[in-house]
């Protein structure tokens, strides 16, 4: 590309694509120039003239046909020039695959010229050697610049050869255009001169382009100047472009973590107004069992007396019946003077009243607001407040006018929660109620006591943000299932001894999807997961005798076939091959099924963990209290005891990705701790603190940073430790929708993936500490 206010050079106008047709794509015919200054095939331009007009196909203006067709525009002579020195390059005539003399068939008659070593430029004749002799020694020709035809075609004499290079007459062939009439603006050869404009003052072409280079330069700078501007122009819309992007994007991310916020506690109130549920017809069922008790005790009672009181009066002589009819007759009427049916007991119907706004179509919990983008007269101004975290004032005049109209504000880019009043609510100038006050919190950490109402905590509660526990009430409030007022935050994480910090992980939900399939006989028991292939899982469904595979947005792939009669348990993804533990064997097969080997394990084990490790081409099972490693080829690599006890039993095993030296983590259910070991089988840590809540530890994923993530399923939580496993807080709770959850795994270092218990499966990401 030629730079702006440069000439472009002969070269560059040869060798590009100047001399093609943009629309044949071939090289110019009869080229014929729009009024916008753009070039085409006079053929082209014929085949696009529709009714009078034509649209230029490059900056698609329309131009007027003039009514003698296309072949009225003008005429290129500067393309035209450089046509013709191209095809005089290229070669015309050849004769035994050299071009021949021009000269020699005009004297001798054809076939008789030799074969051409040199080229006149002013005549733009091939000249064989004689000719070229005798074109240097004629009164006519004497002065004309014969060179060397391969020099010539190896483009030593353009420059010359364009200099010396003449317009020729389109209506009068072999003739120079040599004069422009200045009342035609028409260029003409001697003919032409002689004939229609005898009468017209006439200039030489050389003297024409003097008087009339100098305003043509003057409207080329007036034009370079426009240019300057436009790039100028260009630029800011790009910046402008990338700044909404660059918004567009953060408030699309605001978006989605508000939306999982709501979706959060959404379900965290779901959980709730199901636990208050459960508790009421607990308690209902409770007490119409003992009135039952009661009613029935009493029935007994009353149906005893009078059975004996009938056999009595049927079936006892006169005597016997006077001697027991004062004691019948006592205990009939003390029967009778007894409150058989005690009051009505109060049943109170659970109903459930749902938030006004929920039910409005036109409520709107996310809103967006525009505002005028304002240009950046100081860069380093702006600098400092991208650097800053500070809104300009007229967004947070607009933010607070969303919030007031039911939107939701983002916080500031810092990160730091916004200001209580620019908390997104939803809208309560629609009629809506006043919130409740009550807001949920999760149990605390390291045996901390849950609270009564066992909620879990909002993300109001999140970044330390927490309401003093003397402004709450400590009157129960009737539940009416509105949604709680919340922040943008995407995952609390209560519990978390570094929330404050900013240190560890955080989960954003991703989705959710059930894994029973069409063809399913039974609930899907979800016993095995693991990465398969790129944003992939399989999954072990141990009822269904089955391994599923998924992509992480919940799409099924297809199954990998099992040996038959299998029951996958852990599963483990190497390379090319799947290994899983059925039963006490270990298999290993290739993705469409074929078995390559199987191993029988120790039988008193009830089901043993698999996983591969980092290189891909081994796999590794815990078998009763120690752990052996297997190649591709079904040879036992090692095998080891971790921490050199017998006594462990590893229910769950995972390898740490980010450690050259193997070290795996696992799930010791004898010890009732998690165990970090290195390749070796060395203990380098272990938990078994108050945090795992006396709970068995369950499955056990890894993050790429090395963060350990632990299944407590009595509890519904998914706890992270260090890489040393060390324990520092609640990572997922019943506050992001766990119900009993049973396997994890990490795929790409950067989902975590949940299956419950019911065979659904949470997807999570994980935000780094650092993002």
């Amino acid at each position: 590309m030629v730079s702006q206010g440069s000439s472009p050079s002969l070269l560059e106008a040869l060798s590009s694509d100047f001399l093609a047709c943009k629309i044949c794509l071939e090289q110019l015919r009869a080229p014929k120039t729009l009024p916008c200054l753009h070039t085409y095939c006079q053929d082209c331009l014929a085949q696009l003239a529709d009714g009078g007009h034509l649209r230029c196909p490059e900056c698609r203006e329309t131009v007027p046909v003039p009514p003698a067709g296309v072949a009225a525009f003008k005429t290129n002579f500067f393309v035209n020039g450089l046509l013709d020195l191209v095809r005089a390059r290229a070669g015309g005539d050849l004769r035994a695959g050299k071009p021949a003399c021009a000269l020699c068939p005009l004297m001798g008659g054809a076939g008789t010229g030799g074969p051409a070593t040199a080229r006149c430029l002013d005549c733009a004749d091939d000249l064989c050697q004689a000719c070229a002799d005798g074109h240097r020694c004629t009164r006519q020709t004497h002065t004309h610049r014969v060179v060397d035809l391969v020099g010539y075609r190896a483009g030593w004499y353009d420059e010359e050869a364009r200099e010396r290079q003449a317009a020729q007459c389109p209506q009068h062939p072999g003739e120079a255009l040599r004069f422009l009439c200045q009342p035609c603006s028409q260029l003409l050869c001697r003919e032409c001169r002689l004939d229609p404009h005898l009468d017209h003052p006439c200039l030489p072409l050389a003297e024409a382009v003097r008087a009339r280079r100098p305003g043509l330069e003057e409207l080329l700078a007036g034009v370079d100047n426009n240019l300057a501007e436009l790039e100028s122009a260009r630029m800011v819309e790009k910046e402008a472009l990338a700044r909404l992007r660059e918004q567009a994007a953060r408030v699309g991310t605001q978006v989605e973590e508000v939306a999982e916020g709501v979706l959060r506690a959404l379900l965290a109130q779901k959980q709730e107004v199901l636990g208050q549920l459960r508790a009421h017809v607990e308690a209902a069922e409770e007490a119409a069992r003992e009135r039952l008790g009661e009613l029935e005790g009493r029935e007994q009672v009353a149906r005893a007396a009078a059975a004996f009181a009938r056999r009595v009066l049927s079936l006892g002589r006169e005597a016997e019946i006077l001697s027991l009819e004062g004691a019948i007759a006592q205990r009939l009427r003390q029967l009778q003077g007894c409150p058989w049916m005690p009051g009505p007991a109060p049943c109170l119907l659970p109903q459930l009243e749902l938030h006004p706004g929920l039910l409005d179509k036109n409520c709107h919990l996310l809103r967006l607001s525009f505002e005028e983008q304002q240009p950046q007269k100081d860069s380093g101004k702006g600098e400092a407040e991208s650097q800053g975290g500070d809104e300009p004032q007229s967004r947070r005049e607009d933010g607070a006018k969303s919030e007031r109209q039911g939107g939701i504000q983002p916080q500031n880019r810092d990160g730091a929660q916004t200001p209580k009043e620019n908390r997104a609510q939803t809208p309560q100038e629609d009629g809506a109620q006043t919130l409740k006050e009550d807001r949920a919190k999760t149990p605390q950490e390291d045996g901390a006591q849950t609270p009564k109402e066992g909620r879990a905590q909002t993300p109001l509660e999140d970044e330390g943000a927490q309401t003093p526990r003397g402004s709450r009430s400590n009157k129960k409030r009737k539940f009416k299932g509105r949604l709680k007022s919340i922040s943008r935050e995407p995952s609390p994480a209560p519990g978390l001894n570094l929330e404050g910090s900013g240190l560890l992980p955080r989960p954003i939900f991703s989705c959710s999807f059930p894994t029973r399939m069409p063809g399913d006989k039974r609930s899907p028991r979800i016993t095995g997961l693991c990465p398969f292939g790129p944003r992939e899982i399989l999954v072990a469904d141990e009822q269904n005798r089955a391994l599923k595979r998924f992509s992480l947005s919940g799409d099924y792939r297809g199954a990998v076939p099992v040996p038959e009669g299998c029951s996958p348990c852990s599963v483990a993804a190497l390379q090319g091959a799947v290994a899983f533990s059925a039963g006490a064997r270990l298999y290993l097969i290739s993705p469409d099924g074929e078995v390559q080997w199987r191993r029988a394990l120790s039988l008193s084990q009830a089901s043993h963990a698999v996983a591969a490790m980092p290189s891909g081409d081994r796999v590794a099972v815990s078998v009763s209290g120690h752990v052996e490693v297997y190649n591709m080829e079904g040879s036992l690599a090692t095998r080891f005891i971790p921490g050199g006890k017998a006594n462990r039993g590893l229910r769950a095993l995972v390898f740490l990705t980010t450690s050259p030296q193997g070290n795996f983590v696992g799930s010791d259910w004898q010890q009732n701790s998690v165990v970090v070991c290195d390749g070796l089988g060395q203990v380098i840590g272990e938990y078994r603190g108050p945090g795992l809540h006396g709970c068995q530890p369950g499955s056990v994923s890894v993050d790429k940073k090395g963060y350990i993530f632990l299944t407590l399923r009595e509890v519904n939580k998914v706890v992270i430790l260090d890489p040393k496993g060390s324990l520092l807080g609640d990572f997922l709770t019943a506050y992001h929708g766990l119900e009993k959850p049973r396997v994890t795994t990490m795929v790409d270092g950067r989902h975590l993936v949940v299956s419950l218990s019911n065979g659904t499966i949470h997807v999570f990401r994980v935000r780094p500490s650092d993002s």
